[in-house]
């Protein structure tokens, strides 16, 4: 019979192995052009719902809609819960917590222009609820969060593409910074203490980044990952996953 933590180091480097590589260079650059228009007011339409886009906000692309589209189906709960949305951007995470009935909504970003932008958002679309109480939150990750604040829920999708992308300040911001922010996101969160009992982290990321590097860091700085999503794409070799990651304190 094997022992539990042993069994659990099995589980996870049988999920390492399971990921791909990062991929090459220029495939990541021919995946992820520049945009042209991010600097010019736009709309986005999701659910029914549409959204404004004013210059600097980013557009959300594939990689956050699986986010969007587990929050709307009920993958990732959020009903009676608090719930903070990291990389906050145009608010399309928060309007549908509002909608689900999260307990609490955060809206965080680093860009003050995407929390003015999101929170106008839930504003319009999810509105004053009784049982919700939204903060918006100018936050580089988790750095303006109450000193109390614990978190049923955490999603983000992070900017972590390996190569640059482009010399813009605005892109490089939503891209590719790497895979520092999610090392600094996960040391946030245990550092804080910011996850409240059986709280779980939904992430987001592709082979664009350092994707078995990411993995392992969250294992190594205590989270259990099991993956709830993988997406290909028809014409490239990109893969993005979902995975649901739980503190080893609350899997034991």
């Amino acid at each position: 019979m094997s022992h539990p933590k042993t069994a659990e180091a099995e589980a996870a480097r049988a999920l390492l192995d399971s990921l791909p590589d990062t991929l090459p260079r220029d495939e990541i650059l021919a995946i992820n052009g520049s945009p042209s228009d991010i600097h010019t007011p736009r709309t986005y339409t999701y659910n029914g719902w549409t959204f404004q886009l004013p210059p600097g906000v980013f557009k959300p692309g594939d990689t956050s809609r699986i986010v969007h589209d587990r929050l709307l189906d009920g993958t990732i709960r959020v009903e009676g819960r608090s719930y903070a949305a990291i990389g906050a951007g145009l608010g399309v995470e928060a309007v549908i917590a509002g909608v689900k009935g999260a307990r609490e909504v955060y809206a965080a970003d680093i860009h003050p222009d995407s929390v003015a932008t999101a929170a106008a958002h839930y504003e319009l679309l999810a509105g004053d609820r009784p049982g919700t109480v939204f903060h918006p939150l100018i936050s580089n990750l988790f750095e303006e969060f109450p000193a109390a604040t614990r978190l049923d829920v955490i999603t983000f999708n992070p900017p972590a593409v390996s190569t640059r992308t482009s010399d813009d300040p605005t892109v490089v911001r939503n891209v590719c910074v790497g895979f520092e922010i999610v090392a600094r996101f996960f040391d946030q969160i245990v550092d804080r203490d910011l996850l409240a009992p059986g709280g779980e982290v939904h992430l987001v990321v592709s082979n664009t980044s350092e994707l078995r590097n990411i993995v392992k860091y969250a294992i190594e700085a205590g989270f259990s990952p099991r993956i709830t999503h993988r997406q290909t794409w028809e014409g490239d070799n990109c893969q993005a996953y979902l995975f649901e990651l739980l503190r080893r304190d609350d899997t034991a």
